[in-house]
């Protein structure tokens, strides 16, 4: 199955422009993501663990990430900060132009419900609840009212196929549907970023398909979206390929243009 694709343009002043801002080949003047010298470091004197050592790292626009790496290799870490769920010891972090180094908790709190939208492995839908109100959640704690939450909500399921399953409770719903109604959840607040952490880990291959051919489809569309993983397969959906070991970038891999379509989507239409 496919999602049904966003607008791919934009008018402005009587202009078609592409949904990321820009023209084919045209530079961004600010990147979504922006990650300068990030350290971080656990523990104290001999104890002192080093998980990340020294990152910088932009992401562009529309541009569709793949992080990878083994266990250990700090891919979990600089998750957790580029979703600012962690901060950094050191180094500077910019989130769709915000400084994440200077803001309060609150103001981080805002951040994450407006800015970063999550996808979980492990889905992290609330039981008694249907899917139509798992997905209206970012909404409520963003203090939007309630006609709107549910147009919202009801849209963000269309997007990922799920219209037919919108009063169903996650233990009505498969591991593969489940996994959908979060990527809804995580697109409700229109984010600048869709930051996924190895979210095909706990589906089968029918399912994981399913899901990686939504996130083609977003990325298509313009879409940045930020993806963990340590599966080569799922890697080859993305337009870059990072790879992590011992908190370093040791490999940094252009798979397609950021204008252009995911390359498994290039293949597809061949």
């Amino acid at each position: 199955m496919s999602a049904p694709k966003e607008a791919s343009t934009s008018k402005e002043g009587g202009t078609a422009r592409p949904v990321n801002g820009r023209e084919p080949g045209e530079p961004a003047t600010a990147p979504v993501l922006r990650v300068q010298d990030l350290v971080k470091e656990y523990g104290d004197g001999d104890a002192k663990v080093r998980a990340l050592r020294g990152i910088s790292l932009d992401v562009e626009r529309g541009d569709y990430l793949a992080i990878m790496g083994a266990s250990g290799s700090g891919k979990s870490t600089l998750m957790n900060i580029l979703g600012c769920l962690d901060i950094p010891t050191s180094g500077t972090y910019l989130i769709d132009g915000a400084d994440v180094g200077r803001l309060d908790e609150h103001q981080l709190a805002v951040l994450r419900n407006r800015r970063v939208g999550f996808v979980f492995q492990s889905f992290n839908l609330i039981p008694r609840m249907t899917a139509l109100a798992n997905v209206e959640l970012p909404l409520v704690y963003g203090g939007i009212g309630q006609a709107e939450r549910r147009s919202r909500a009801l849209a963000a399921l269309e997007q990922v196929g799920l219209t037919d399953r919108v009063h169903h409770e996650p233990n009505q719903l498969s591991g593969g549907q489940q996994q959908r109604v979060a990527v809804a959840r995580a697109l409700v607040t229109a984010p600048a970023l869709l930051l996924a952490d190895e979210p095909t880990g706990n589906l089968d291959t029918a399912s994981t398909k399913d899901v990686l051919q939504i996130m083609d489809r977003l990325s298509e569309s313009g879409r940045t979206i930020v993806i963990i993983t340590h599966e080569d397969d799922v890697a080859a959906h993305a337009k870059r390929v990072i790879r992590l070991v011992d908190g370093e970038i040791v490999e940094d891999r252009r798979q397609a243009p950021v204008d252009g379509p995911p390359p498994r989507l290039v293949e597809a239409a061949r």
